[in-house]
């Protein structure tokens, strides 16, 4: 089958990958539409030492697998966990001990014309959600972790640093909570888009020291880090939703001194994810920025990594 092929930081693709077989308990899909995520970008920097196939947010259709789902497009959790170690049977099944992770650790990813996940992994999509929105389920997931993980109501202020893809989702989703809610970034076409939608937005200048319950960082970056670290009160809390190369200077004093609480926030639950998509709660095709044939994909990238630039799509099936 086709497929992109990340050994060494080096991207290339590849006509003579084997499709896969899926062993017991797993279901062969069939990838119609993938999204480039900036872990995928950050993986290509040596985030993390993976060769292999790229790709974790996609929609596809089941070829092998349970009955029900055969004919299904379906997404699918991207960790792939044991169910008997000691992280599993507590309920923290996203930190399996023994885990791989589509396209991240361990397991080859969506770049490809098929991949494998265990079918307890897949959830079927509904009609009402178009392939194009519902490759948005994974990271609007993971959107979703921060409310799982601290909570906030409409009283609190809420600051969202970064406006790019993840920074868009963040927002969206934090803004159903009703909360006094400030998106921050660099691009006027990315916080325009925030903006139509009725969420406050602005530059970095418009943070005032200690002025918000809350923040969120979503740049990936020291620069926005240090912005997020600046704005958050005495005793708020600070969530760390990017993955990023290299190392992060922390002023750990500060975090001492205003006692502050330190998130980091990974993946998040696909169900409500779908369900906001499919009430169309959330607008997540306005962020779609290109798309490209699977056989384009390298070029795809480099498309990714241009300033301004949102979401890129490979179409595969």
């Amino acid at each position: 089958m086709q497929a992109l092929w990340l050994e060494d930081r080096r991207l290339r693709m590849r006509n003579d990958v084997a499709t896969p077989e899926p062993p017991p308990r797993e279901a062969l899909v069939r990838v119609l539409c993938a999204g480039i995520c900036n872990t995928d970008i950050e993986l290509t920097r040596g985030y993390y030492p993976f060769t292999g196939i790229l790709g974790h947010e996609f929609v596809g259709v089941v070829e092998q697998g349970p009955s029900g789902l055969v004919g299904r497009r379906v997404v699918g959790e991207i960790n792939a966990v044991c169910g008997g170690c000691s992280a599993c049977l507590a309920g923290r099944r996203t930190h399996c001990e023994r885990r791989t992770v589509l396209g991240i650790v361990g397991r080859h990813g969506a770049f490809a014309d098929h991949l494998i996940l265990p079918a307890e992994n897949l959830l079927p999509v509904p009609d009402a959600v178009s392939t194009d929105a519902a490759v948005f389920t994974e990271p609007l997931a993971a959107a979703l972790e921060i409310q799982e993980q601290v909570r906030i109501g409409s009283n609190d202020r809420v600051l969202v640093v970064g406006d790019g893809k993840l920074g868009q989702l963040v927002a969206q989703t934090l803004a159903l909570t009703g909360c006094a809610l400030l998106v921050i970034g660099r691009h006027d076409a990315k916080l325009a888009l925030l903006t139509a939608g009725g969420i406050e937005t602005g530059r970095a200048d418009r943070v005032t020291r200690g002025e918000f319950d809350v923040a969120v960082e979503c740049t990936g970056n020291p620069a926005g880090f240090a912005v997020a670290q600046r704005a958050v009160r005495p005793r708020g809390t600070l969530v760390l939703k990017s993955t990023y190369a290299g190392a992060l200077t922390l002023d750990a004093a500060a975090v001492v001194v205003n006692e502050l609480t330190v998130v980091g926030s990974r993946c998040g639950p696909f169900a409500p994810a779908l369900r906001l998509l499919a009430e169309g709660r959330v607008a997540v095709e306005p962020l779609i920025h290109a798309r490209y044939p699977l056989a384009q994909a390298v070029t795809a990238f480099e498309h990714a990594q241009r300033p301004g630039v949102l979401k890129v799509l490979l179409d595969i099936g």
